[in-house]
């Protein structure tokens, strides 16, 4: 039987932990974090991947997270019911291990963690942001996974990732 991208996604995140390596999800601020938090938060509430820190670094992302989690408590006609009701005075978006890095200096803290954890940073496609600098420190360790969750449009340096080329070029520098 071939995979569900939720199997798929369970699986890589299990294995990466177990061999004690870190996930990288490169995500688009808008809707895709939300999105992948919302997964995280279920996989690790049902026990399908193990409780790891997930930190969210992306200022956008974190305003837009802000946003919706307004939407939710004030039961906004843009968000579903029964999600409102659902989620009333508790966050859709944090398994209990949730860390948003707001500054850089946050951000810049991440490369002193040294236990397993899974960190969401924007620009999806790996073009630019946060994101670049977890790339630059994380693709050389094949304890590390990243996971590509969004459209990698030719030319980018997601796309180039997705098709497995053995080395990318980083501020300049080629990194394996």
């Amino acid at each position: 039987a071939h995979e569900t991208p939720t199997e798929e996604f369970e699986r890589i995140i299990t294995e990466t932990v177990e061999r004690g390596g870190s996930v990288l999800i490169p995500a688009f601020a808008v809707d895709r974090t939300e999105v992948i938090l919302i997964r995280l938060r279920e996989l690790m509430q049902a026990d399908r991947i193990p409780r790891v820190p997930v930190y969210v670094d992306s200022p956008m992302a974190l305003s837009s997270l802000e946003f919706y989690r307004q939407a939710i408590a004030e039961h906004s006609p843009e968000i579903r019911a029964d999600l409102a009701t659902q989620w009333a005075g508790r966050d859709p978006f944090d398994p209990g291990t949730l860390h948003e890095m707001r500054t850089v200096d946050q951000s810049k803290s991440l490369n002193d963690v040294h236990e397993s954890s899974i960190i969401v940073s924007a620009s999806g496609m790996a073009t630019g942001g946060r994101v670049v600098h977890h790339l630059a420190r994380m693709l050389p360790n094949p304890k590390n996974t990243v996971v590509m969750v969004g459209y990698q449009a030719q030319g980018t340096r997601g796309r180039l990732l997705v098709q497995g080329e053995s080395e990318v070029r980083i501020h300049g520098q080629m990194v394996p």
